[in-house]
């Protein structure tokens, strides 16, 4: 099963790309609530190039990697990876005006119904939208 999220991000393409891609810009963003934070991210943006981004409960109770590696990049419009449970995540970037809508696209896994994971990856999305819009403003 695959499920979908987007937001629309308020500013232009080149800075939405570059705070999906820059481990520095990642760390800021990359985790579904305050509770949480993503102390390390890597990435080697090319096909075949991997990723890592270390995700952990600020009070260290939890945390996990979550890993994988390009198959598809067309700056700044797409990129596309596989997870390191071969699960398949797409992302777009669409320019609507002065804005950029982001669209998400992953396979469900298993052990979380379909509702978290869409509700867990939103709030991620969401944290990116209020970083790349915070810095922007």
């Amino acid at each position: 099963m695959e499920i979908s999220i987007e937001t629309t991000v308020n500013a232009p393409i080149e800075r939405v790309w570059q705070a999906w891609t820059t481990p520095e810009e990642i760390k800021c963003w990359n985790f579904a609530s305050d509770d949480w934070c993503c102390p390390d991210a890597t990435l080697d943006l090319k096909v075949g190039g991997k990723f890592n981004y270390r995700m952990e409960s600020k009070d260290g109770s939890m945390g996990f990697d979550f890993e994988g590696e390009f198959t598809a990049i067309d700056s700044p419009y797409r990129i596309e990876f596989t997870l390191g449970d071969e699960r398949v995540v797409k992302v777009s970037f669409h320019e609507i005006g002065d804005n950029v809508q982001v669209v998400e696209t992953f396979e469900a896994e298993d052990e979380m119904s379909a509702e978290q994971q869409r509700d867990g990856w939103q709030s991620i999305l969401l944290n990116f939208k209020k970083h790349v819009e915070g810095d922007s403003a």
